[in-house]
């Protein structure tokens, strides 16, 4: 149990005043733990942490951090379930989301909200909010704190282009006018604004030498040795036929149809109006703001969401609502999004959560017989996660666990696949793994996919169409 705190070698690193830093490494290098010991949160064995000028306050409290996993904080999970945010009565009784900054500065708090547009944010509830939206409140609480150290992991993942560009320039300006440092824990270089300073690489929990920002994007070795997938040719896909695919003689032509969709909440319209035909074999990017409700789109055609029964709505050719269970419409579909991920909270091995897919559910309420099992193991093994199969999912790390997640979303072959940020947490060579991944399953006969991403150089080649979602008015 020890070995899962501990580094190869004792780690020995320097930040001098003025000094804004990244520590940048693939899937499951390590890089969590450091920021752990970091803050604290791990004993020492040997050694020590000192914070210059920190005089007799404690490191911990000069020092603060975000990760993604503080989102479970904002919720209360143990109670919380992967639908409720669509549920009316039940989101009711969730907190709101001006609880997130209780006990913090209204006059900063109000600041910063408005530097996001969250201001209209306040009265919603936390449940209700995008992952996006989620993101920036967590950042707005952590920046309010006003620490002399700030940890940062991969903050602009799950950020629009506008709101990416507006944390950089924020926290660009925090450091030259504040002394703030920033401490940035990134898979893929890439996401890095440019006036970072210093990257410390890692993988395999070992800390490679320093290099400065540029000197590691010309790094072609030490790229290659931190992400080998970049190098590597695409993969095969279990023995799946390229030219046949699973349900390709399914009667329908029509994936959905939205007409006039309308979604509110009390006074909140979420989407008006909304005309959009999806057919069988189509690829579609959805694109959109944070907050703009490509989420309520996607949870409307996953048969999540019961206001689709007050809408006109047609999947796989029926009428919502005319008799057909939700099991039978999401057979047909491949879904990953943060929402599930978020919930997927089980103490169960990778296999089994890949196997879950089969089932459409999150755990395993059913056990998947022979072929299923071994069908899993295929996925997670075209992933090259296949190391991970009998780690239990919550031990993982972020990224790790979005792979086993997109295995799952592919080991039923469906013939609709909705991917929401797919990538989102992946390391440089994953990113182009799994897209290689999405574009050869979806060469093949009949194959239809929605890909939702905030990154238009994502958006897999076989995307011939786009269906950009505006942010409608916060109240009626």
């Amino acid at each position: 149990m020890f070995a899962d705190y501990a580094f190869e070698r004792p780690v020995d690193w320097t930040i001098r005043a003025g000094e804004q830093w990244a520590v940048v490494g693939p899937n499951g290098a390590g890089k969590t733990l450091l920021m752990d010991l970091l803050q604290g949160k791990i004993a020492l064995k040997q050694g020590c942490i000192a914070l210059h000028g920190a005089g007799d306050v404690p490191v911990s409290r000069l020092i603060r951090a975000m990760q993604f996993r503080d989102i479970y904080s904002l919720m209360d999970v143990r109670n919380a379930y992967y639908q409720q945010r669509w549920n009316a009565s039940d989101r009711e009784e969730t907190a709101l989301a001006g609880a997130i900054f209780a006990g913090l500065p209204p006059p900063e708090v109000a600041e910063y909200l408005r530097f996001f547009h969250l201001e209209n944010c306040l009265d919603k509830h936390i449940v209700s909010l995008s992952s996006g939206e989620l993101r920036k409140a967590l950042i707005v609480r952590t920046l309010v704190a006003k620490p002399r150290l700030l940890i940062l992991d991969n903050p602009f993942v799950g950020l629009d282009a506008s709101s990416r560009e507006s944390l950089s320039a924020m926290l660009a300006q925090l450091s030259r006018m504040e002394g703030l440092q920033i401490i940035f824990v990134v898979a893929d270089a890439m996401d890095l604004p440019s006036w970072v300073d210093k990257i410390l690489p890692i993988k395999d929990r070992k800390i490679l030498p320093e290099r400065t920002l540029s000197e590691f994007l010309a790094d072609k070795s030490l790229l290659a040795e931190l992400f080998p997938e970049l190098a590597m040719a695409p993969p095969c896909h279990c023995g799946l036929d390229p030219q046949s695919s699973a349900n390709e003689n399914d009667d329908y032509s029509s994936v959905f149809q939205l007409d006039n969709v309308q979604v509110r909440y009390g006074d909140h319209i979420i989407l008006n109006n909304l005309n959009w035909q999806v057919n069988k074999g189509e690829k579609w990017a959805l694109l959109g703001g944070n907050g703009s409700g490509k989420s309520t789109i996607l949870s409307l055609v996953y048969a999540d969401n019961p206001q689709a029964y007050a809408n006109k709505i047609t999947l796989f050719g029926h009428q919502r609502g005319s008799g057909e269970s939700i099991w039978e419409i999401k057979r047909r579909i491949g879904y990953l999004n943060s929402d599930l991920h978020t919930c997927y909270l089980k103490d169960i091995p990778a296999v089994d959560v890949v196997t879950s897919g089969f089932f459409d559910a999150i755990g395993t309420y059913k056990k998947g017989n022979e072929a299923q099992c071994a069908r899993a193991m295929e996925w997670l093994e075209v992933f090259r996660a296949e190391h991970l199969a009998h780690r239990s999912f919550v031990k993982m790390s972020f990224g790790e666990q979005r792979l086993v997640l997109l295995a799952r979303a592919f080991v039923k072959d469906p013939p609709v696949l909705i991917l929401d940020e797919p990538l989102h947490g992946l390391d440089a060579g994953k990113k182009k793994l799994a897209g290689q991944i999405i574009e050869n399953f979806c060469a093949r006969p009949h194959k239809t996919l929605i890909y939702v991403t905030h990154y238009r150089e994502e958006i897999p080649p076989c995307v011939t169409r786009s269906k950009v979602i505006a942010a409608e008015t916060p109240t009626a």
